[in-house]
């Protein structure tokens, strides 16, 4: 079965796109490599020669607001009697901070992109697509757990962008409902990397999210970890979020694959996370107890639009995607650490 895989050099892509490998499937890989790196095919390739497994994959540089690139990706899997059959979309912008200062770039990357990607798998009758959205789509809200069913309500042009992207997917469903299955995984924090130490979080400049942030830490890149707020309303006063082993969440994409085979129409959202909340503090405390490291931090002023408490309901990711998280938060710790111990610098 051939699969397109957009963002396939990212974080979450990467990731994805290995076990895609490893489980038999035909993976095309279209990234345009503006917020990763070529080297992580490169790892992508060493794993699996290392493993001695066959590997049938391709990598297209493109654009996904590239029309032309699109249909000549789908025109050639036509022309080897090999079609496109799924699409796991993960291309597209995700900083938070960057999407107050461009919106326009992020929904002309995001929306149109997207759009452009479904017009043209639409025109060559690929009805099946994985969509990667956002627990950023729930906004400001403290109720935990968070069901699919809550109030969708984003504070910032990314969750907007996502939100604008899974009304798209639904009114393309309505119109096609015999044949379009869509399913849209909401991702709360993806954290951690590959067990061997290949793949991994390398973001771009400073890192926005905790965990890449505690490992540069660790490796000696930044002096201190910022927390900010030590008096939120929680068991020790530092903010609660949900944190979901890297594989885990790719493990729920092809899961999410064969679900969506098995039907002959669907349209699902999904929450991918680990059900769990973690404090920030809690993170730090696991990381020192299993790499025996001491992360050094300074709490700060809270940030407008954080809140105390934001972690997934995922009964309907083991409903019907007969899905769970396998791996736990000493695991994680271990998994990132081992990857940045072995890579100081990130991909470069």
């Amino acid at each position: 079965m051939r699969v397109l895989l957009t963002g396939g050099s990212g974080f979450i892509g990467s990731h994805i796109a290995l076990l895609l490998i490893e489980r038999g499937y035909d993976v095309l890989i279209l990234d345009s490599f503006v917020n990763s790196s070529t080297n992580v095919i490169k790892a992508i390739k060493t794993y699996l020669d290392n493993k001695n497994i066959n590997h049938s994959f391709k990598i297209i540089n493109g654009d996904i607001r590239d029309k032309k690139t699109l249909d000549r990706i789908f025109d050639d899997s036509a022309k080897e009697f090999n079609p496109i059959q799924s699409v796991i979309h993960l291309a597209g912008l995700k900083s938070v901070s960057q999407s107050f200062i461009d919106p326009l770039h992020y929904w002309n990357v995001n929306v149109c992109g997207t759009q452009n990607l479904l017009s043209t798998m639409n025109e060559h009758e690929c009805f099946s697509i994985v969509f990667s959205s956002s627990a950023t789509i729930y906004g400001l809200t403290d109720s935990a757990p968070i069901t699919e069913d809550h109030k969708i309500s984003p504070i910032n042009p990314y969750g907007k962008t996502k939100v604008a992207i899974e009304n798209m997917l639904y009114d393309l469903y309505k119109s096609n409902m015999k044949s379009w299955k869509v399913c849209s995984l909401r991702y709360f924090n993806p954290v951690g990397a590959h067990s061997s130490g290949l793949l991994g979080e390398d973001p771009i400049g400073i890192p926005n999210n905790l965990f890449p942030y505690i490992t540069q830490v660790a490796i000696g890149r930044r002096n201190h970890l910022n927390i900010f707020g030590d008096d939120w309303a929680t068991t020790d006063g530092s903010g609660v979020r949900d944190y979901i082993h890297i594989m885990d969440l790719s493990e729920g994409h092809l899961d999410a694959i064969d679900y969506l085979n098995s039907k002959e129409s669907c349209f699902e959202f999904i929450n991918l996370g680990s059900g769990i909340g973690y404090s920030v503090f809690q993170i730090v405390s696991q990381f020192e107890l299993s790499t025996g490291l001491d992360i050094p931090f300074l709490v700060k002023d809270r940030r407008d639009g954080d809140v105390a408490k934001c972690y997934a309901d995922i009964s309907k990711a083991k409903k019907l995607l007969g899905w769970k998280p396998k791996r736990s938060l000493e695991q994680i710790c271990l998994d990132g650490w081992n990857w940045q111990k072995k890579n100081p610098n990130g991909y470069n």
